[in-house]
């Protein structure tokens, strides 16, 4: 909307008088045309332009220049992620601050990485038996109501071993365990 259609709307208030007229007929609410009356009123023409609705200052700073060096400080020397470096605030300097905040200073100047290396695994540990069959490892999951998959996998030769079952229960895996090598469906697992 521009100032030209605002001022028809005070026009044909101030002509009927009768708000609720002027509001059907333009399709504004009362608050609206309230509003623009207000300004009208105050400041004449002037007051039908538009205004920003910026704040007229920025929101003052949670954490001045001494909190910043104090985060950046213990960011640099101990390490500390965002959480930690809240609790060492709180414990050594009485200072309570949020997760966000932090974070924000920690951004602000390029910090919100640590430097330190993660720990990998180099590659998983697999059990490893001499004589096939000497230790079998054995998973039962849930893949629907009434089918149960029985999974075993032969330590020494990767063998994986399945069956699917309608209960899970104490005779459903002694027959898995007796037909192992039977009728259920065997390859040999992928070694990454």
């Amino acid at each position: 909307m521009n100032s030209k259609t605002r001022l028809v709307w005070i026009r044909l208030y101030e002509e009927t008088g009768d708000a609720g007229l002027v509001c059907r007929r333009c399709g504004i609410s009362r608050p609206t045309l309230r509003k623009w009356w207000r300004r009208y009123q105050a400041l004449g023409q002037a007051g039908l332009i538009e205004q920003s609705r910026a704040p007229l200052r920025p929101a003052a700073r949670k954490v001045d220049v001494e909190m910043e060096a104090l985060i950046l400080d213990l960011r640099r020397t101990r390490s500390l992620g965002v959480k930690r470096l809240r609790n060492e605030l709180v414990r050594q300097h009485d200072l309570q601050l949020s997760l966000d905040t932090i974070h924000r200073v920690l951004v602000r100047h390029g910090a919100q990485h640590l430097d330190q290396a993660r720990l990998r695994r180099k590659g998983a540990r697999q059990y490893s038996r001499p004589i096939p069959g000497d230790r079998v490892q054995m998973d039962v999951c849930k893949n629907a109501p009434g089918i149960y998959q029985y999974t075993a996998i032969d330590d020494c030769s990767r063998y994986k071993v399945l069956g699917v079952y309608p209960r899970r229960n104490a005779k459903s895996t002694l027959s898995f365990l007796e037909r192992r090598g039977g009728n259920a469906v065997s390859y040999p697992a992928h070694s990454d």
